[in-house]
């Protein structure tokens, strides 16, 4: 139970969080919003670390690093796609992720239900589904699709090695995924150069967007000392439905009839790979 509630915690953080990250980077742009939500929850998770006075337990908790620069490359392609395309479109497809760790799973020996079998095929079935969007010339790709795909394989390869980081040492695993994460998205500054100064008044919202994403990796890494990968990564991966839920109440969003169904199947399907 413990690993369940931690796991949901994750995708309910992480599902504001990619909500209003996204939302602030569709004006702000993604790199800006992201270096300093990254900064943001970096100071925390240290600090918290520092008032702990405690070495990691396990030093295979630096698999958080390849963590850290999956997961970002993946998040920075999930903002990309959420600033060109509807969130409630592009949520969905990335949360496929769930299919990932369900085939590191099985390569390690797990057994897929029969459930977690049919969700596979849902979510794969309403990706197509939502990423069609129709047009008087016939059916084209939604926008965001493709880079909701690419978020989709980063967001899974963060999964099994942070899941294996998180036993070791989850605190020590949080602030070793955060300093890796932020010196990917400086790295990324110092080739592109974006323009990075904001009003004073935006850094208090970024940072809680940062601390809210850092929480959720917390919480991941911690439900991991209590379940298997196969169950806490796809319990966590259910954080587009929030994601969708703010879309509609905040932003009124609204697709095509065939996309609604791709977005419910793709939904359905994240919740059946869950079943276990």
């Amino acid at each position: 139970m413990a690993a369940i509630a931690l796991a949901l915690s994750a995708s309910l953080t992480w599902g504001f969080a990619d909500f209003f990250g996204p939302l602030k980077g569709r004006t702000l742009g993604a790199l800006r919003v992201l270096v300093y939500a990254q900064l943001g929850g970096l100071a925390v998770i240290a600090l918290i670390v520092a008032v702990r006075g405690r070495g990691p337990d396990d030093w295979a908790s630096l698999l958080a690093i390849p963590a850290a620069i999956s997961g970002t490359l993946g998040l920075y392609a999930y903002y990309r796609g959420m600033a060109v395309g509807a969130m409630s479109v592009v949520a969905p497809i990335a949360g496929v992720s769930a299919v990932v760790p369900v085939i590191v799973g099985i390569a390690s020996g797990d057994r897929p239900s029969a459930w977690q079998l049919l969700g596979i095929a849902c979510a794969l079935a309403g990706v197509f589904l939502a990423s069609r969007e129709p047009g008087r010339a016939g059916p084209r790709l939604a926008a965001g699709v493709g880079l909701a795909l690419l978020a989709a394989i980063g967001f899974g390869g963060y999964f099994p090695p942070m899941h294996a980081a998180g036993q070791a040492d989850f605190w020590w695993a949080s602030l070793f995924f955060r300093i890796a994460s932020t010196s990917v998205i400086l790295a990324a500054i110092a080739v592109r150069r974006p323009q990075l100064s904001i009003a004073p008044a935006q850094l208090p919202v970024l940072a809680l967007i940062g601390i809210g994403d850092m929480a959720g990796n917390l919480l991941f890494a911690a439900s991991a000392t209590h379940g298997l990968v196969s169950i806490t990564s796809v319990l966590a991966s259910l954080y587009p439905i929030v994601t969708v839920v703010l879309a509609r109440i905040v932003l009124s969003e609204r697709v095509a009839r065939s996309q609604e169904a791709g977005v419910a199947l793709t939904l359905a399907g994240v919740a059946l790979i869950s079943a276990f």
